[in-house]
């Protein structure tokens, strides 16, 4: 039903079309040398990979090189920088190779000494919430010559290689990036598919072709132009302008569904639809008095109807979420459900009563206003309507830009706000273990040592991940139990895009980072 002729491929068929009568652009130029303007509501919120776990990761994977990957179409880590294996048959030695002749886009050598200092400098530098999170298996890194790394893991673990694959672990260059401090000049040194050749923060970033680039990418174009938009209207309008050839993170509910609409002003347009594993929640700062009760929790959890969040707000594009881990990944539950049930005022009403609680309890809910899109303000103000049409709840939202508001919960300042998570790796491990322990990625130090000491140690023994579904479950339950962190729901991925503009389809990988070089201008038509 889209059917999309841009204005600038219009312009150059007429021009082209007088001299030659056939195709728009050269084959050669339609493999590689286009430019793609992609527009995004995810600015990064780091330029330096060591302080990243959060959607700074789209512009580290463009620019940046791991020692593995995920290219488009896998589920486990394949070789990038380098071939990497496990060497023992516990899981505690893993030995990458790297590719023979790598440099860094400045022309330095990207060595094993390179690789040791990049992973390392992570540890040392220990931003709080940062990668350092990732990395609590990693015992020591030796090097032997200047091509091969060995990575010597204090307990076994089978998740290392995804831990790699992730942009956290981007390879830089030791002479650009401090060793014990984050780099400040604003600029970026890697190994990738692309060089960024400017940036200006919240507006846009300049990528053009690595001439040194060794890697599994197949660039497909000659260069992309990131625009970051505040307001996802913004950013569809300007698609529709063609001012930008495509969107990706952002796009509201009510955009997703009037883009499938058969009308005249999307005629030119495409939507491509891919199963997400993005899902969205609540957290509990429970060193906060207003939620440090349990009971409090759980009436909130009684209370939250996901089917009208999900029906008001999302229209289509999410669906109810019951547990921490997503449909489509392994150990999916729905213990959410199974515990409270359907939406009950009156089984809330008995929850507090119960616990000596008879006064509406006060809550102060925080957002990002421009994380995740539009859509998340309204979100809010459904769950502040649901708690507080109840009587048992009085509500008052705050919204902050990403920045500010990542700070502050880092800090430990918000009673309770509300995160998404992208997957760092297609593994029920990473929609647990990133959220619990003294350390972890909210800023909220949960503890559960049921979970980190015994149930995510003996997942990680085995290799084969299909096989760990029962620790999983487990430690479900006692997220349900707990009630720290409550799911909300689970999201769909959306890209729009003019109709000349292919690779869609493949520009997503499992991490749900958008591999740019998949993009191109259809050549002709």
């Amino acid at each position: 039903m889209f059917n999309r002729t841009s204005l600038q491929a219009a312009a150059a068929l007429v021009s082209i079309s007088l001299v030659s009568g056939c195709g728009v652009f050269s084959d050669s130029e339609s493999a590689g040398e286009q430019r793609i303007v992609v527009g995004t509501m995810s600015s990064p919120s780091t330029l330096d990979p060591a302080a990243a776990w959060d959607n700074s990761w789209e512009l580290f994977r463009n620019v940046f090189q791991t020692l593995v990957a995920f290219p488009t179409g896998s589920t486990t880590p394949q070789p990038d920088a380098a071939d990497c294996k496990f060497t023992d048959t516990s899981s505690r030695v893993f030995e990458c190779k790297l590719v023979e002749g790598l440099t860094f886009s400045n022309g330095h050598k990207l060595d094993a000494k390179a690789v040791q200092y990049s992973i390392e400098r992570i540890r040392t530098i220990n931003v709080k919430g940062g990668p350092n999170g990732m990395l609590g298996s990693l015992d020591k890194i030796e090097t032997v010559g200047d091509r091969t790394v060995v990575f010597r893991l204090n307990k076994s673990d089978a998740t290392f290689p995804f831990i790699l694959a992730t942009p956290a672990m981007s390879l830089v260059d030791p002479a650009e990036y401090p060793a014990d401090q984050l780099r400040k000049d604003g600029k970026i040194m890697g190994s990738g598919p692309y060089v960024l050749d400017s940036y200006t923060e919240r507006e846009s970033a300049e990528l053009t072709k690595n001439p040194t680039y060794k890697g599994f990418a197949d660039r497909k174009n000659g260069g992309v132009t990131i625009k970051y938009f505040d307001d996802s209207d913004a950013m569809v309008t300007a698609l529709r302008k063609n001012e930008i050839d495509a969107t990706y993170r952002g796009l509201t509910a009510e955009e997703v569904v009037a883009l499938q609409e058969d009308k005249p002003e999307n005629k030119s347009l495409q939507l491509v639809e891919s199963t997400g594993a993005d899902i969205r929640y609540l957290v509990f700062n429970t060193q906060d008095e207003s939620v440090a009760k349990l009971p409090v929790r759980k009436a909130i959890a009684q209370l939250v109807d996901r089917d009208e969040l999900v029906n008001k707000v999302y229209q289509g594009t999410a669906e109810p979420l019951y547990s921490m881990v997503p449909k489509g990944i392994a150990g999916h539950t729905t213990k959410f459900f199974d515990r409270f049930g359907s939406p009950s005022e009156e089984k809330a009403k008995k929850i507090l009563r119960n616990a000596g609680i008879t006064e509406p309890v006060e809550l102060d809910f925080w957002y990002t206003t421009d994380r995740y899109g539009s859509s998340t303000a309204a979100e809010f103000t459904e769950l502040k309507r649901q708690l507080e049409e109840s009587g048992l709840f009085k509500v008052t939202l705050h919204g902050k830009p990403w920045k500010e508001f990542q700070a502050g919960y880092q800090k430990g300042e918000y009673p309770v706000f509300g995160r998404g998570w992208f997957p760092d790796f297609p593994d029920p491990d990473n929609f647990v273990a990133p959220f619990v322990g003294k350390e972890n990625v909210l800023g909220t130090p949960y503890e559960s040592p049921r979970i980190t000491n015994e149930l995510l140690p003996k997942s990680r023994r085995e290799s084969d991940r299909g096989t760990v579904t029962d620790e999983f479950v487990e430690a479900q339950e006692i997220l349900v139990q707990d009630v720290r962190l409550l799911p909300l729901w689970q999201g769909k991925l959306y890209i729009a895009a003019g109709e000349d503009i292919g690779g869609g389809e493949r520009a997503l990988d499992p991490q749900t980072v958008m591999q740019m070089w998949e993009l191109s201008r259809r050549a002709s038509w």
